[in-house]
């Protein structure tokens, strides 16, 4: 049917078909989800969303979604680098602490971080802030909510434990996930670490550490 019609399509006047390309372009522009998400998005997102605009109309729609995205992409690894977090575990005394109950018994030699959040490039900065006193010999991390590991984090875990070695400390982990144990075996950490230095929870890294200290 179209192509028999086709030949009329000239015979459409011009105003008729402009009226036309223009109530299609104003559905297909949706400003209120434009003004919408203005108003209620991340800035971080609107600056995406303006910038994206702009390289459309200044130059082309392909232009404009190759920047987006790379500009996408950096936002994303930036907000999954802020959601590491690195937490010590802290010494408590049993006959000041009414609500000690919930916390596990951790020996003075021994020293506790848990890592939260996966492990990029942006996060690996948080391994060099694990501090060890004179008197530790055990390190236990703990990885239980750390999902994905990267190349630099794993070198990070490497100057990690370069730094232990130099002060005698024994480090001992605690559930890896499989992508992070993956990363440490192909780089050669876990034979280095040592299969009896990871642990499948808490408690037995205590009970390693504790070992360990004697």
């Amino acid at each position: 049917m179209l192509v028999v019609l086709m030949p009329y399509a000239s015979l459409i006047p011009m105003p008729t078909i402009a009226a036309i390309l223009f109530i299609v372009a104003y559905n297909m522009c949706g400003w209120r989800t434009f003004v919408h998400l203005s108003k209620t998005a991340p800035k971080s997102d609107i600056a995406v969303l303006v910038v994206s605009f702009v390289l459309t109309v200044c130059f082309d729609l392909v232009v404009a979604i190759g920047v987006g995205i790379v500009l996408a992409c950096i936002l994303l690894m930036k907000r999954m680098a802020d959601e590491a977090t690195l937490t010590g575990w802290k010494y408590f005394d049993q006959d000041t602490d009414p609500d000690d109950i919930e916390y596990k018994k951790v020996p003075l030699q021994v020293r506790v971080y848990e890592i939260s959040g996966p492990m990029f490039f942006g996060a690996s900065d948080l391994i060099s802030q694990m501090s060890l006193k004179d008197f530790t010999k055990v390190l236990v991390i703990r990885m239980r909510s750390v999902p994905a590991l990267d190349a630099t984090a794993m070198h990070s875990l490497e100057v990690l434990y370069e730094r232990c070695k130099r002060h005698g400390v024994i480090l001992v982990f605690s559930h890896v996930n499989e992508q992070p144990m993956r990363t440490m075996k192909k780089a050669g950490f876990y034979d280095m670490i040592g299969e009896e230095n990871f642990c499948p929870h808490i408690d037995d890294a205590l009970n390693r550490a504790e070992e360990l200290c004697k």
